[in-house]
Parts: structure tokens; C-alpha cells; sequence
């Protein structure tokens, strides 16, 4: 880049405008000089005034002292006459009174009537009574002209005989001063006009390469690189047009760099099924992703700049330096908050810059509530296995080994251990097989052999069996019409159903409790309701009746040779046939096992019985 010339240069420019800047100085010199000049002439005024009335209080004091004759002049005669002698242009007013506010003398001949009467001047009379000179500069109310006010107490030895109280006009002093300030204002306007000569070619020089500079940084801001900015010279804004231009060429290659970035970063967040949340070095949130929002069940909006820890519920158990610290991912429990179970996995890691700084923190978070419910559901449903497995070994084992020792010689015990470790057996094939069941089930590869029925005839066909079959202590009752009503279904396993609610009911009704059955048609679906009077269910183990080996009342429930699959069954059998099935109790007062299937011909008809 070739050297610039001196007077192209901005050294250049700069001493012009330096040059101009002094004049302009000349001119705040010469406010203050006119400032300075004022005082100094109202200070020569005051002074100049002052020795007058001074050799004035002399004279009259002479006067007061003195005895008089009859030959010799009265008081207020001489004082008045030294008065006229004293009047000048710049004293327009004296009064003079004696000790007791009498006045002796007074210049305005307009005024003699006051001579002999008590003077109404307040300055005079403080002057007499404290003996306290005073002066101060007023405006005159008639004229607006300024005055120069002084009262002055007249003594002899050390003693107040009467006081004077002077006005002079000090008009002539600010006359002088509009002269003064008229000349400066000339002076003044010529020097604007040729600063402002002057300024224009520097503004033009200088500032207009600036302001098109400026132009081009507010169409970057708007995203637009296209435009350049004009080389007006050589010279150092020159080079810095020409630096610009280059400037706004990098740019536009990093801003299209950035966007491309930025456009990925989008694409990835917003097709991210993880949830992502990005923090600034305090913790608080700076970004955060729509699976985040719809995980943590909050707007972007109105978590934006609030921390982390609040958001993720951690204030309790870590700190923001554990988590920047932190390699384990952390498991998030909000099924209070949000639904019954409901489990985030975090992970952190943490952002740095070029120098290892902190910058921020990235949060991963993953909906692992399906697994962590499959891994409980496994880990309840191998433990519940092992148990109902355990206990019938056990028992078998105890048998056998008492069989072994001798015990099959016993004619009394030996049938009796062979009949329990029978039974015993029987009850793990029973278990194993309905394992087996639920598994085929859970396969879904699993065929049912559906055909359309009347429903009606065939739940008759099932209360008629366990009719014949029960014993005296138990009442069925039939709340439904013999009207047809017919379902798909497959016939087994729906029998399956009902045997294994029937059953229960049975198991858990008092003597002489009543069993109730009852058909109900809401629209096009078919309500079946088995009730009994037993026991009852806790409300709290409502909602865990249909899980996989869940008895209200284990140890009955095993005497009594359940294996805790029955609903469990029922409930996937019914789930496959496009129904549902739940229950609805009151502790002691009996329990209700409801299930629907859709009725192959659909009415209108409601709560039809």
C-alpha cells in the first residue's frame, strides 16, 4: 500500500479542524473577557463611590459635631448645602438623619418635606442602631436601570450620631458594557460565518466518507453484503473505504458459512427424539428443543434464562459444579408431576472454549420410562416366579425328605405327604401353564378362533355350570333380559374370562353371599358385570388387581390355590378381543369385575337390561 500524501493525509485534516477549534477558543476567550471586563468596571464604580461618600460622612459628621449660635447656619441648612455640593451624575439620591431617625438633610428638592420627620428607610435605621455599613447592587422599579444602594452610619468616637443612605445610578457602566458586547457580537458572527465555511468543506471532506460507511454497516445488519462502500481518496479513510469493502466480503462468506452451520444445528435439533437443552456458564437456559419442551411439558419462552436446576427439579441434591463436573447421566423422576410413572434419563456435558474455559452446558434428556417400567415389571415378575416356585418346592422337598427317612412305612402319613406334595405339583403345572398362556399372549402371534354368538344364551350357558356346582351357601342372581346379543369372540378363551371372575368371586364371598350378574348395552358395546359381596378391595390396590401374580390378600389367595394370573389372563384376553376390563370395590362391602366386548350389530339403545 503506497504512502499517503501530507495533504491528503488525515494529520492534515485534523490540524485544519484543530486551527478552526482555536478560533472558536478565541471566542469563549472573549465571553470571558467580557465577563472580567464587567466586574472590573463595576468594582472601579463601587470603589470610586465609596471614597466619595466616605469624604461626604466626613463632612457631615464635622457638621453634627459642631456647636451652633444663632449666628451660624442651622444643621439641615449646611448639611444641605454640602449635599448640593456632593450631587453628581452618578449619585442621583442622599439622606442623611440623626441619631433618633430624624432627618437633617435630604438632595431631592422634591423631597424637602421630609427634613424634620422620622425617616422610613429601613438600611438607615440599621445603620444608626448596629452601626453596620451595608451596600447591595438593585433593580430601580420606575426605570429598570441598576442601582448602587450603600448606607452608611456617621460616628464621633466611637459613637453613632446619624446615619446617610446613598443611591447612584450605575447605568453608564452597562451602557459602556452593550458597547462592549455590541463590538464582541460583530466579531462573533464573522467568525461563525467563517467557521461555518470552513466546516462545511471539513464535514465534506471527512464525514462523507464516514456516513456512506455507515450506510453499508446498517444494510450488513440487515443481512445485505451486495452493497460497497465508495473510495472518495487516498488517504487513511480511504484505505479504511477499501478495508471495509474487504471486511464486508469476509463476512458475507462467514455469515453464509454460519447459516449453513446454523441451518444443520436446526435441522438436527428439531429431528432430534432426545430432548436437548443448552445452558450459558451460570446455568441458565439459553436454548432448548421442541422434544424437551414436550418432555419437560414447558414453553421455550417461559423457561428461557431460568437455571437448570430449577427446571430439571435438582436444587436439592446437586450443585451446578457437580453437574459440569459430572460423567453419569442421572435419572429424572416426575410421575407426580406429570403422569403415574413417568422417568427422564440426563446426560451433561459441558461446553469449552479455545482456552478451556467454561463457556456452557449441554443436557441431553431421553424418555426411558418403558424401559425402567419393563426392568421393574421383570425384575417383579422373575421375583414373583421364584417365590411362587419356592414355596411349593419347599414344601415338597420338606415331604419327600420325611417320605425318605421312613415315613412312607407310616400307613397314616404316607398318603397324606403324597397327597400334599400331589397337590403341590398340580399347582406349579397349573402356574406353568398359565405362564405359558401369558406368554403366547404377550407374542401376538398367538390365534384365536373367533365366531359370532349370542352372548346372552352362552353367559347363561356359564352361570347354569357353576350353578350346579356351588354349593347351598351362595345366592346367584340374574339381573339381564333373555334378549339376543350378539358378539365375536372366541369361545374358549372368553370362558376362560369368566370362569376365572366367577371363580373369584365365589372364593372371596361370605356364606350366603349373593352373586350378582348383569348384561348392559351402552350403544354398540356390551358391559358385563360379575359382583359379589366379599371382602372387597383396598381402593389404593384397585388399579393393581390385573397385574401378573398381585393378591389383596396373599396368604388366602394360596390357600386357596390361586396363582395370581387369572385377571392377568382375563385382562389380555378381553384387551385382544377390542374390550376392557377393571374392577370397582368397597373395602368389605364386595367387588365388581367389569369387562366390555363390541356387539357385532350396533343399537341405539342405552343402559338396556
Amino acid at each position: 500500500m503506497k504512502k499517503v500524501g501530507f495533504f491528503k493525509s488525515i494529520y492534515f485534516k485534523f490540524v485544519l479542524i484543530y486551527v478552526l477549534l482555536i478560533l472558536f477558543a478565541i471566542q469563549v476567550i472573549g465571553v470571558y473577557f467580557v465577563r472580567e471586563l464587567e466586574q472590573q468596571l463595576v468594582n472601579n464604580f463601587t470603589e470610586s463611590i465609596n471614597e466619595r461618600i466616605r469624604l461626604l460622612v466626613y463632612n457631615i459628621g464635622q457638621e453634627m459635631k459642631e456647636e451652633r449660635s444663632g449666628r451660624t447656619l442651622q444643621l439641615e441648612d449646611k448639611i444641605n448645602l454640602i449635599l448640593q455640593d456632593f450631587l453628581s451624575d452618578d449619585i442621583t439620591s442622599v439622606q442623611v438623619a440623626d441619631s433618633s431617625f430624624r432627618v437633617i438633610g435630604i438632595s431631592d428638592p422634591y423631597n424637602r418635606g421630609m427634613i424634620g420627620r422620622r425617616t422610613t428607610e429601613v438600611r438607615i435605621k440599621k445603620a444608626i442602631i448596629g452601626g453596620i455599613e451595608s451596600e447591595k447592587i438593585l433593580l430601580d422599579p420606575r426605570t429598570g436601570n441598576r442601582m448602587f444602594v450603600r448606607a452608611v452610619p456617621v460616628k464621633m468616637n466611637e459613637d453613632v450620631i446619624g446615619g446617610m443612605y446613598i443611591i447612584a445610578s450605575m447605568e453608564k457602566v452597562y451602557e459602556q458594557m452593550r458597547v462592549i458586547n455590541a463590538i464582541l457580537a460583530s466579531g462573533t458572527i464573522i467568525a461563525l460565518v467563517i467557521t461555518a465555511l470552513l466546516g462545511v468543506f471539513v464535514a465534506r471532506t471527512i464525514t462523507r466518507p464516514i456516513a456512506d460507511m455507515r450506510k453499508q454497516a446498517l444494510v450488513l445488519a440487515e443481512g445485505d453484503f451486495s452493497r460497497k462502500v465508495n473510495v472518495f481518496g487516498e488517504d487513511e479513510i480511504g484505505q479504511l473505504a477499501e478495508t471495509f469493502n474487504d471486511l464486508t466480503n469476509k463476512l458475507e462468506i462467514a455469515q453464509e458459512t454460519t447459516e449453513g452451520e446454523r441451518r444443520k444445528l436446526s435441522t438436527v435439533l428439531a429431528h432430534m427424539s432426545d430432548g436437548v437443552i443448552a445452558t450459558d456458564k451460570d446455568g441458565y437456559i439459553i436454548l432448548m428443543n421442541e422434544p424437551a419442551e414436550k418432555m419437560l411439558n414447558v414453553s421455550r419462552e417461559t423457561v428461557l434464562n431460568t437455571s437448570i436446576l430449577s427446571l430439571l427439579k435438582l436444587e436439592e441434591t446437586v450443585t451446578l459444579e457437580k453437574l459440569f463436573d459430572s460423567k453419569d447421566s442421572v435419572l429424572l423422576d416426575f410421575s407426580d408431576i406429570f403422569r403415574n410413572k413417568y422417568i427422564l434419563r440426563a446426560n451433561f456435558s459441558v461446553i469449552k472454549d479455545d482456552h478451556g474455559e467454561l463457556t456452557g452446558l449441554i443436557t441431553v434428556l431421553q424418555d426411558v420410562t418403558e424401559q425402567e417400567t419393563i426392568d421393574q415389571e421383570r425384575r417383579e415378575f422373575v421375583a414373583n416366579v421364584s417365590h411362587e416356585l419356592r414355596t411349593p418346592l419347599t414344601t415338597m422337598r420338606s415331604y419327600l425328605e420325611a417320605l425318605a427317612d421312613g415315613a412312607w412305612e407310616n400307613e397314616d402319613l404316607a398318603p397324606r405327604f403324597i397327597n400334599v406334595t400331589q397337590t403341590e405339583t398340580e399347582r406349579m403345572i397349573r402356574l406353568v401353564n398359565d405362564l405359558l398362556q401369558l406368554s403366547r399372549l404377550d407374542s401376538k402371534d398367538y390365534q384365536f378362533v373367533k365366531k359370532s354368538i349370542n352372548f346372552t344364551g352362552f353367559f347363561q350357558q356359564i352361570i347354569d355350570r357353576f350353578e350346579m356346582a356351588k354349593e347351598d351357601q351362595f345366592i346367584f342372581e340374574r339381573a339381564f333380559s333373555h334378549r339376543d346379543r350378539f358378539v365375536t369372540i372366541d369361545k374358549d378363551k372368553v370362558t376362560q374370562v369368566l370362569d376365572n371372575i366367577i371363580s373369584n368371586a365365589l372364593k372371596y364371598s361370605p356364606e350366603g353371599g349373593k352373586v350378582r350378574f348383569e348384561l348392559l348395552q351402552k350403544e354398540n358395546i356390551l358391559h358385563v358385570r360379575i359382583s359379589d359381596e366379599g371382602v372387597g378391595i383396598p381402593k389404593s390396590d384397585l388399579p393393581k388387581v390385573f397385574d401378573r401374580f398381585y393378591r389383596v390378600d396373599k396368604a388366602r389367595s394360596r390357600k386357596m390355590g390361586g396363582t395370581g394370573l387369572g385377571l392377568a389372563i382375563a385382562k389380555e384376553i378381553i384387551e385382544i378381543h377390542g374390550g376392557e376390563i377393571w374392577a370397582d370395590s368397597e373395602e368389605g362391602k364386595g367387588t365388581t369385575i367389569i369387562f366390555t366386548l363390541p356387539l357385532d350389530i350396533p343399537r341405539r339403545e342405552e343402559d338396556l337390561s
